[in-house]
């Protein structure tokens, strides 16, 4: 009678093993076997991080195998149980490979096909057929879209965490619980003393130091004792954690009526400032956004204050970028000075201290949170929706996806929702956030998520003219390792462009996105479906960047550049001034967070500045779900020009007393998971 070697791999991460009994059957062109049980006399069976091998006989010869089922049913209690893959081996010999990587939970069961990667137009057998439309099927019914709160990408159809399903869950809920998080790095700080201090101010910006960690010859060191220079704010607009909104000005606002008579101490050219303008000399950056988004109100007994400050900018002759005027709302008058350089010291700095709070606020909601996590979230959401396992498109994008949808329905359900954490410390907590988030809809559009489009649309692509926009030079490279990968997967799977237009599959999957994730918004220029290869690989390059790359290069870089408080408040407790002449120091350390507030939000910058345990970086995928061999050489290629990368950017660094590092491969994580 034929005989089949099966072997099957438990997952090695926590809790993987199970003592439930487990089934085996096969289903093959010429018939079914029976079903199996998977057992050794005097053996533990499926314990973490283990790979069996059973013989299996079956009375006939069953053709092809088309398809392998498990079933898992209790011996004692419920024992959940991730399956890795299953081989085989047939009785002529071959080897036939069955990728899973997924939790099989209760008395459940799994139906696996092999690992060849196939277009809905490849199967032509009915079983395939149905295996494929009964996945999506199920997958739509557990992966449902929500509104969160109006206006709002769509998001995951959870309250909590528990609720997701399995496959998506993080393996110990533990590690990712913020209130623990948090609490966790204010004691490694050793800042918990200070936590409950509320409404008590510091004596002076020394007294800050009390909180700071020392680390010496970092950037956060770095930054503490130079913040107050003009060199160090102009850098972090290229290259600190909120390097997407300097843009080059083409002509000045009229709200922000500058002169050069204003500025002509600062302009080093012997230009005036319409001229300095014309030769692209000129930068803006402009927090209109944050106009009339209402103040954290939570705590009575704490006014908190926000503005909505222009800032103009200039490259010297050093080609350094520097301030040069400030205005603090967006409404010019008397009682809206523009701020100089040439002013008093301290009004100068109270006013450059209320630009870095206002991009700490956009950084942390609009950058970070919208345009990175619940982008990626909808591209993962659409993902299961619409695309079945077996789908080219599927396994090249899952590991993209890793924890995503579980890291934002924990920050839905401790961080950003009512009385969360986002409220202890930030200013635009209470719904601030929330009312940012609604705004900032209308300007996230397919073209500012395709890197080099967005670096041209704010006038900052000349290497030359802005010689030290490392996130710019960095980023280039990385999107084309992207884009060149992608180009290369879709070539494999798909021989033309009209193969691409009439996959059903992935067009649902791309209109999923533009109807739930963008609201089916025209003015969002997301595409309704794509139509050819080079759209397609453009697209999936947009979403595996989004979730790599963009995200390292605004959040692995918190604790460096928020981590001294007076260069990025949370919060400010006093508002804007009015007049030139009357800030002193005691009055910008009273507008500053108080010692509660600063040891949260330095508590909040340290977490989320933290690699996951076991984190799978860019070009990682040890999940074998692609098993055919030109993939595993795009794979390789891409991880060489990775590599080549890397060697780029710290061949640049060490000439660097400010490295940047953010966009180094070996730093960016595969997916938006923290």
């Amino acid at each position: 009678m034929p005989s089949y070697t099966v072997t099957v791999a438990t997952g090695s991460q926590w809790f993987a093993g199970t003592d439930d009994y487990i089934y085996l059957s096969l289903l093959g062109s010429a018939g079914c076997s029976e079903k199996h049980l998977l057992d050794k006399p005097f053996y533990n069976d499926f314990e973490r991080g283990a790979v069996d091998s059973y013989d299996v006989t079956v009375d006939e010869e069953l053709g092809e195998i088309q398809l392998v089922k498990i079933e898992k049913r209790k011996y004692w209690l419920h024992d959940d149980w991730y399956l890795k893959y299953i081989t085989l081996k047939t009785p002529h010999g071959d080897y036939i490979e069955f990728p899973c990587y997924r939790w099989i939970t209760g008395d459940g069961e799994v139906v696996l096909r092999d690992g060849r990667a196939k277009l809905a137009r490849d199967d032509q057998i009915h079983i395939l057929k149905q295996h494929r439309r009964k996945e999506l099927e199920t997958r739509q019914k557990q992966y449902r879209w929500m509104e969160w709160s109006p206006g709002f990408p769509l998001s995951i159809d959870a309250k909590c965490h528990k609720d997701l399903p399995r496959d998506i869950q993080f393996d110990s809920e533990k590690g990712v619980d913020f209130v623990l998080n948090y609490s966790k790095a204010m004691e490694n700080l050793f800042i918990n003393r200070f936590m409950h201090m509320f409404q008590s101010s510091w004596n002076d910006f020394a007294d800050f130091e009390k909180i700071f960690v020392k680390i010496s010859n970092t950037i956060s060191e770095r930054v503490m004792n130079h913040w107050q220079e003009d060199l160090m704010f102009g850098y972090q607009f290229l290259n600190g954690c909120n390097p997407v909104l300097i843009r080059r000005c083409t002509e000045l606002p009229e709200k922000f009526p500058v002169t050069t008579e204003m500025v002509e101490c600062s302009l080093e050219r012997q230009l005036s400032l319409e001229q300095e303008v014309q030769q692209g000399n000129i930068f803006i950056v402009d927090f209109e956004l944050l106009d009339g988004i209402d103040a954290n109100k939570t705590d009575p007994c704490t006014l908190q204050f926000l503005a909505a400050p222009i800032c103009l900018l200039y490259k010297n002759l050093a080609n350094k970028i520097v301030p040069i005027a400030i205005q603090l709302s967006q409404v010019p008058g008397d009682e809206n000075p523009i701020f100089l350089p040439s002013d008093a010291k301290y009004d100068w700095l109270l006013a450059k201290i209320w630009v870095r709070s206002s991009d700490f606020h956009v950084h942390q909601t609009i950058t970070h949170l919208l345009r990175t996590h619940l982008v990626s979230e909808v591209f993962g959401i659409a993902m299961y929706r619409q695309l079945p396992a077996v789908h080219p498109i599927f396994k090249l994008l899952v590991a993209h996806v890793r924890y995503t949808i579980a890291i934002n329905t924990k920050a839905r359900e401790q961080l950003i929702c009512e009385c969360g954490l986002f409220d202890k410390a930030n200013a635009t907590g209470g719904g601030g956030h929330v009312q940012m988030v609604q705004r900032a809809m209308k300007d996230l559009t397919y073209a500012s998520l395709c890197f080099p489009e967005a670096i041209k649309a704010r006038g900052m692509e000349s290497k030359e003219d802005i010689p030290y926009y490392f996130y710019r030079d960095d980023g280039l490279l990385v999107w084309e390792a992207i884009r060149m990968f992608t180009a290369e997967v879709v070539g494999i799977y798909y021989e033309s462009d009209q193969v691409v237009e009439e996959d059903a599959e992935l067009q649902d999957f791309v209109n999923d996105v533009y109807v739930y994730g963008m609201r089916g918004r025209k003015s969002s220029g997301f595409p309704k479906s794509v139509k050819s290869r080079e759209q397609l690989s453009e697209y999936l390059t947009v979403m595996i960047f989004t979730a790599s790359a963009q995200h390292a290069a605004v959040n692995f870089g918190q604790y460096d550049w928020c981590s001294w408080i007076p260069n990025a408040p949370p919060t400010m407790r006093a508002p804007p001034p009015t007049a030139k002449g009357v800030v002193t120091i005691e009055q910008i350390v009273d507008t500053l967070p108080d010692r509660g507030r600063s040891c949260w939000h330095l508590g909040a910058v340290w977490a989320l500045s933290q690699f996951q345990e076991n984190e799978l970086f860019l070009g990682m995928y040890p999940e074998e779900h692609f098993i055919e061999k030109p993939v595993k050489e795009a794979m390789a290629r891409f991880r060489k020009n990775l590599e080549a990368i890397v060697s780029v950017i710290a061949e640049r660094n060490k000439k660097k007393q400010l490295p940047y590092y953010y966009l180094s491969p070996d730093r960016i994580p595969n997916s938006v998971a923290i």
